[in-house]
C-alpha cells in the first residue's frame, strides 16, 4: 500500500510540473533557463531568495550569456518534492510580473 501511495504522490508532483511551461525534469534536478537583463536577473533572484527560504529548497541559480539557468533539485533521489514543484511555479509567477514591469 505505501509504495502505490508513493507512486501516486509521485505521478501528482510530475503533472504539476508539467503545467509550468518550460521547465524539464532530468534525473535528480528540475531545471528552467530564462532571458532576463541584469536587472531583471537581480530582482527574480532576490525574490525569489524569499519564496526559497520560506520552502526549505536551495536554488542553483547562474547566469550565462544574458540567461538565467535555474536548477532545482534533492541530492540523492530522483524524486521531486512539493516544494521543488512550488518553487518552480512561484518563480514563473515572479518571472510573469518582472517581465511585464519591463514592457
Amino acid at each position: 500500500m505505501r509504495a502505490r501511495r508513493s507512486e501516486q504522490h509521485r505521478d501528482y508532483l510530475s503533472d504539476a510540473l508539467g503545467l509550468l511551461q518550460g521547465w524539464t525534469h532530468d534525473g535528480e534536478e528540475i531545471r528552467r533557463t530564462l532571458h532576463l537583463d541584469d536587472s531583471q536577473h537581480a530582482a527574480l533572484t532576490e525574490r525569489m531568495k524569499i519564496v526559497a527560504d520560506a520552502l526549505q529548497v536551495r536554488p542553483d541559480v547562474r547566469r550565462l550569456d544574458g540567461r538565467t539557468q535555474i536548477r532545482l533539485r534533492v541530492p540523492g533521489t530522483s524524486d521531486l518534492s512539493p516544494g521543488e514543484v512550488t518553487l518552480a511555479a512561484r518563480i514563473e509567477d515572479l518571472y510573469r510580473t518582472i517581465i511585464a514591469g519591463a514592457a
